[in-house]
């Protein structure tokens, strides 16, 4: 495997992208399955596991709220401040809080997700290429172009209209833009940069100024 170029280190932020082999469509809009079980999967691998998803969904009902609520007092491996699932690759912004705790839940994210689509498309083999990409966010300024970035993905791939972005599940602007919780997202940090969530919505809006702001973010773009 060769060596990754970021070190990923503890309280530090990373834009994270992986593609799929071969450029599979697997989150396409008519795919909602597949979107539901990644977000599961998200929601339950951003903790360190003693057990697999599949085998906690076999649990009695008891038995998941005592696991759960232990789980509750441990730290997570990463906290999560944005995501996107376009139909051949996903972005996260997210914050690595625990050793190792971004490569840790990339691996079981992927693995786990791979599982699932390969039984239910009986096929084998993996899913996403080898190795993911990772920039460090080293400003607020490119936290909050990011942020923006990965939001207006499926805007900018003309997948969908701005005006239905925040209804559109495939990404986290739900979060900031209605009173919907998103369990596995922080959207309190990032509003509170801004203030409010009116404003974040504003600035994520301003298309002129996105297109302009690309050239200061470009070497964190990382899907090339």
């Amino acid at each position: 495997m060769p060596q990754r170029p970021v070190v990923l280190a503890n309280n530090e932020i990373y834009h994270v992208f992986n593609r799929t082999i071969g450029g599979q469509q697997i989150f396409a809009q008519n795919q909602k399955f597949n979107l539901s079980k990644a977000l599961e999967i998200v929601n339950y691998y951003r903790f360190t596991q003693k057990i697999r998803l599949s085998r906690f969904k076999q649990l009695p009902a008891e038995l998941k709220k005592q696991y759960l609520d232990a789980l509750a007092s441990t730290d997570p491996l990463v906290e999560i401040y944005a995501f996107a699932f376009m139909p051949n690759h996903f972005h996260f912004l997210l914050k690595q809080i625990r050793d190792n705790g971004v490569a840790a839940f990339i691996s079981n994210f992927q693995n786990s997700f791979a599982k699932v689509f390969n039984l239910k498309n009986n096929r084998n083999g993996a899913l996403f290429q080898n190795a993911f990409k990772a920039k460090r966010i080293v400003s607020d300024e490119q936290f909050v172009h990011i942020s923006r970035y990965i939001h207006l993905n499926p805007v900018t791939a003309y997948i969908i209209e701005f005006d239905k972005l925040a209804n559109f599940k495939w990404t986290s602007f739900s979060a900031y833009v209605t009173q919907e919780q998103i369990p596995l997202i922080n959207s309190d940090f990032l509003v509170q940069m801004f203030g409010s969530k009116e404003k974040y919505v504003n600035f994520v809006a301003d298309q002129i100024d996105y297109q302009r702001d690309l050239a200061q973010i470009k070497d964190l773009l990382i899907e090339e």
